[in-house]
């Protein structure tokens, strides 16, 4: 994988945080990362935790920028248990087009709040997705939790 310097036009994690739209998903914020709402989420609170820097891979990010990824993941999942309960968290990052990234120019870990029976006929059948809460609800539970455990 190679460095990108610049983001080029149109990367959605580059205009995240300087955009209206963008902004509406992102629930936290500090200087080398942030955390936002995934747009089409698998579970209500599917979070990514994205670099600032515009890379393609975890080799390419400095010391400090891999650090505070982590610490973001695991602010992360400290929100995620106090919002939602789950019986698990999927964590992951997919490097590369063909292992899965749908945004695969710029780096970014997920989080995913599972429980036990939480797919459906909806999304094997009917090629849909059935959320129990709408992302700006979601942002707005979230937000004040990050506030408050990412400071602790």
């Amino acid at each position: 994988m190679t460095r990108a310097d610049d983001a080029p036009g149109g990367c959605v994690f580059c205009a995240a945080p300087h955009t209206d739209a963008g902004r509406r998903l992102v629930v936290h914020e500090s200087a080398l990362a942030f955390v936002c709402l995934n747009l089409y989420p698998y579970n209500a609170g599917h979070l990514l935790v994205v670099p600032r820097r515009h890379l393609d891979s975890l080799a390419a990010l400095s010391r400090e920028e891999i650090t505070e990824l982590a610490l973001l993941t695991q602010v992360a999942e400290r929100v995620l248990v106090e919002a939602y309960r789950p019986q698990g968290i999927n964590v992951g990052m997919n490097l590369g087009r063909p292992a899965g990234a749908g945004i695969a120019d710029h780096v970014h870990v997920h989080l995913v709040p599972r429980w036990t029976g939480d797919t459906n006929f909806m999304t094997v059948v009917g090629e849909a997705r059935v959320l129990s809460e709408e992302l700006p609800q979601t942002a707005d539970r979230l937000r004040p939790l990050f506030a408050r455990l990412a400071g602790a």
